[in-house]
């Protein structure tokens, strides 16, 4: 049995309480909210830490379109106020009782994967090790100088497709920024956030006209990482396109903008064709490696598949069906 390692419990009441306690005790200590990633992990020894900043403080409300980064991912996906394909993200995130307990801004925090990484300490120490931890080279790419980990949140691409901001709380004040803005494309330091910032709220724009979907691939139904997903939010004019973002999930070390798909659609009537042409441009800037479920090169064809079927989802998002052209 795998078991937890000694740590203190740390319960500040306010986001700057826990940020200043981030700062003064620097990278052994880790914030924690559901916990539903970190405790496997450090029962793994992923992490090595003295301290866990509690974040049960965190607002839990879904209003308007202020979500509580404390909001649990159940209760997101459940929620009529969130746009659909949010809803939708958050919902497909593990299981049921995960959901429970996982929070908004835990999931657009969680850690970046990988088969060579995700696994006991005893199991790394017989390969070796690999860069992200302990380790000195990444053992999908041993001649690259960097961590190919991928992006492992479901919330994160469909946040940013839908335009969606964070507010960033560290000891010295507030910000707010992009949620795109809070990655960066390494699959050991991915996120751009300062280590003592907690996130607290994430501000989600809520336009009628926009149509939104998230479609996910794993080998089971439920609980599994993505290994594949697509993040589509469009903005249409009856079945013409005003805009749209397309953002994938879990082919890269952060969340995927295939900003010429989008491109690519404004503008455009839609039909099969012109939704095959869009997903075959949206599949061009994913190169998921040999470290995830199952083989990458199928990966690599299945993006094409769902991002057709996250655009012809959102067509119909919203209880209405857009008639594809030549319908």
């Amino acid at each position: 049995m795998l078991r937890l390692p000694r740590f203190r419990y740390l319960r500040p009441k306010t986001a700057r309480e826990a940020a200043h306690m981030a700062r003064d005790l620097g990278p052994k200590a880790m914030f924690v909210a559901g916990g539903t990633d970190l405790y496997p992990k450090l029962k793994r020894r992923q992490f090595e830490i003295e301290a866990l900043i509690g974040l049960d403080f965190l607002d839990r409300r879904i209003d308007g379109d202020t979500i509580g980064a404390g909001a649990t991912l159940a209760d997101i996906a459940s929620h009529a106020g969130v746009p659909r394909g949010y809803g939708q993200a958050a919902g497909l995130v593990s299981s049921p009782p995960l959901r429970n307990a996982g929070t908004a801004g835990g999931n657009l925090c969680v850690d970046t994967r990988c088969n060579y990484y995700d696994m006991t300490y005893e199991w790394r120490k017989a390969i070796g090790f690999c860069i992200k931890k302990d380790g000195d080279i990444c053992l999908v790419a041993p001649s690259s100088p960097r961590c190919w980990a991928v992006s492992s949140s479901d919330t994160a691409p469909m946040a940013i497709a839908l335009g969606a901001t964070v507010v960033l709380a560290g000891d010295d004040g507030e910000r707010e920024a992009p949620v795109a803005a809070l990655y960066r494309d390494d699959g050991i330091d991915y996120l751009a956030k300062q280590p003592h910032e907690v996130v607290t709220e994430i501000r989600m724009p809520v336009d009628a006209r926009t149509s939104s979907a998230y479609v996910k691939l794993r080998r089971r139904g439920s609980i599994d990482f993505p290994i594949a997903g697509a993040a589509v939010a469009l903005e249409l004019d009856g079945d013409v396109v005003d805009s749209c973002r397309i953002v994938l999930s879990a082919v890269a070390s952060h969340p995927l903008e295939a900003a010429a798909a989008g491109e690519f659609l404004a503008g455009k009537r839609l039909d099969r064709d012109v939704i095959q042409a869009a997903a075959d441009l949206a599949a061009k800037p994913a190169k998921p490696l040999d470290n995830a479920d199952l083989t990458h090169f199928w990966r690599k064809r299945m993006v094409r598949v769902v991002v057709e079927q996250a655009i012809q989802e959102a067509i119909g998002a919203g209880g209405s069906t857009v008639k594809l052209a030549g319908q």
